[in-house]
């Protein structure tokens, strides 16, 4: 699947409002906004082999990112599948109309929730991670 913006699946106002009908969405649109970051993390659990970084994207000199994926060697992994991260980067940017800046995220979930003001896992209507887990086993790495 060609890399799609994670602005083109942001929720509407019940969906902020009601966890319960953010829940509901398809799953792509529920990673693309407002489980990204859960994704991420789980892309990481998933191929542990692997040493696969948490990245993610924001508009530039602006503090707050609003978009999580994980990278691996050039490619990036979010709600469209694993893509080249170059195309990811420039379908966000094309998207919201503006430079974006990377930022690597070294610090864990915990922190990284607390620190963006995003959901722990346990702040769903539901546990996001067997679905996350489940998510990222549909698609190949680029290293199959």
């Amino acid at each position: 699947m060609a890399a799609e913006a994670a602005g083109a699946f942001r929720r509407t106002a019940i969906e902020r409002s009601d966890q319960r009908i953010a829940w509901e969405r398809a799953d792509q649109a529920f990673f693309a906004a407002g489980a990204c970051h859960i994704l991420a993390w789980a892309c990481r659990d998933v191929h542990l082999e692997r040493s696969i970084e948490v990245t993610a994207v924001r508009p530039a000199g602006e503090l707050p990112v609003f978009h999580v994926y994980a990278v691996w060697d050039g490619w990036a992994f979010d709600h469209s599948g694993w893509n080249p991260e170059a195309q990811l980067l420039a379908v966000n940017a094309d998207f919201e109309g503006l430079p974006l800046e990377r930022v690597r995220i070294t610090v864990d979930l915990a922190e990284f929730c607390a620190e963006h003001y995003h959901r722990m896992p346990h702040q769903y209507w539901r546990d996001p991670l067997p679905r996350a887990r489940e998510y990222v086993r549909r698609y190949d790495p680029p290293w199959a």
